[in-house]
């Protein structure tokens, strides 16, 4: 079974996509998992308002505007990463306490992995949408994935600000999971637009050594 990248083919049908009926499976199991017991029921059905959002926009695509399995894997890594903390909270999530503990720090950093890995992970798969389908060149294709991916990143901070300002305390606050840092949502941002760069970095050195 061969991956397919940005610059290949892409399968036809559900029917014969054997990787993605594996992220299918895969992504199931976790959200299964995530919704049995969650710690914060209330964080939980928030988290998830914005998993079926885009699982809604997903399911789109890939019936109108297929992505290649590299950037299908990439994003179910995104939302298995989401799903886990929806069920601990982000502010609780056990990998980020390892990593608190190992760093000697005061703040579970699970969120702030998540919001790099959102520019990480999603930069390749948006890229190769405006390539694919709005036929941009690199730099364009490149920009304009920056600007989307850091836009988006911003809006999230701002809906969480709204989320926690509207619905119960105690839901908002685990929500937001600022653990007391009042400069969390730029700190997120600022993260969010270092892993797109990584990414594009990544991309742009890539296609340099491929044979014309």
């Amino acid at each position: 079974m061969s991956l397919t990248t940005a610059t290949d083919a892409l399968k036809t049908t559900l029917r014969t996509d054997r990787v993605m009926q594996a992220l299918i499976v895969v992504c199931g199991a976790v959200w299964v998992w995530s919704a049995i017991n969650p710690k914060f029921p209330a964080d939980w059905v928030l988290e998830n308002v914005l998993v079926a959002v885009g699982v809604g926009l997903f399911v789109w695509v890939y019936r109108t505007r297929p992505l290649s399995d590299f950037s299908n894997i990439l994003i179910a890594i995104f939302f298995c990463m989401h799903v886990a903390a929806a069920h601990y909270t982000y502010s609780e999530t056990p990998w980020g306490n390892w990593l608190k503990e190992l760093l000697a720090t005061d703040r579970n950093h699970y969120d702030r992995i998540v919001h790099f890995s959102f520019g990480l992970l999603m930069a390749y798969p948006v890229r190769e949408f405006l390539v694919r389908y709005a036929k941009m060149g690199g730099f364009a294709a490149s920009f304009f994935t920056f600007t989307i991916l850091v836009a988006n990143s911003e809006v999230y901070e701002i809906i969480e600000w709204l989320t926690a300002a509207v619905v119960d305390p105690d839901a908002g606050a685990a929500f937001l999971g600022t653990q007391g840092d009042p400069f969390d949502a730029q700190k997120d941002t600022a993260l969010a637009l270092m892993g797109t760069v990584t990414t594009l970095l990544l991309t742009a050195a890539l296609e340099r050594t491929k044979p014309t």
